[in-house]
């Protein structure tokens, strides 16, 4: 059993996305010290920020005890989930069949759930315009996956077999199901699934770090909606 005795640096933000990082960080049980990066400031364009995660997006990590001893750091949360997963040998599987079943599911989660919400949240609160294709179109897509997790969670306590990082990737932009306006009489084994995981002591824990001090509100907030929205190029 590999064991942390070096805090894993944790820089992030009580997103969704950050929220990933969070969960599994308590999950583990690992020591990792919270570094928030306020989006609404720009802090995720600094030096500093931008020498460990590129994409200027949250989570990022570091890893005082990375391969071989010497330090790492990883960003984009999918890459950070299967990082710990493997190092510390916790909910993502040894067996390759499995490995692939979680990875299908964690790849389904970076790459559409959580980029489809996240384009039918700014379309519906932040855009300046409200667009009706727009709006349709991610909530229509929305409802859609919502209903492709509802049908996989039919007869499964969890998303890939056991608990594993497909279902601690899923869970912070699902449990904001009432925003997409996801009723439980439609999708009862994906509202099941939700307590299920909710229950978890380490999940609440994920879910409140940082809430006591979020950052930058960004909600009726044009001038910090200007450093996060419409970036091109630097």
């Amino acid at each position: 059993m590999t064991t942390q005795t070096k805090p894993i640096e944790a820089f992030s933000l009580p997103t969704p996305n950050g929220q990933k990082l969070h969960i599994m960080l308590e999950e583990l049980a690992v020591p990792y010290t919270y570094h928030r990066i306020d989006i609404g400031k720009g802090e995720q364009f600094t030096p500093e920020f931008l020498s460990i995660s590129p994409n200027n997006k949250i989570p990022a990590i570091i890893d005082p005890e990375g391969p071989g001893g010497q330090p790492i750091s990883v960003f984009e949360s999918g890459a950070i989930l299967k990082y710990l997963g493997l190092k510390f040998g916790k909910f993502y599987p040894l067996d390759q069949r499995q490995q692939v079943e979680v990875d299908e599911w964690l790849f389904w989660q970076v790459g559409g759930f959580g980029p489809m919400l996240g384009q039918n949240n700014h379309f519906s609160v932040y855009a300046p315009e409200k667009i009706p294709y727009a709006i349709k179109r991610y909530s229509d897509e929305t409802h859609r996956l919502f209903g492709v997790l509802n049908k996989r969670l039919d007869g499964r306590d969890f998303i890939a077999g056991a608990y594993s990082i497909a279902d601690i990737a899923s869970i912070g932009w699902a449990s904001a199901w009432e925003r997409y306006g996801i009723s439980k009489a439609e999708f009862p084994h994906f509202h099941a699934w939700l307590e299920r995981v909710l229950a978890r002591p380490a999940v609440a824990k994920g879910l409140a770090v940082g809430k006591s001090d979020p950052g930058t509100p960004l909600v009726d907030n044009k001038a910090a909606q200007a450093i996060l929205f419409n970036q091109r190029a630097r």
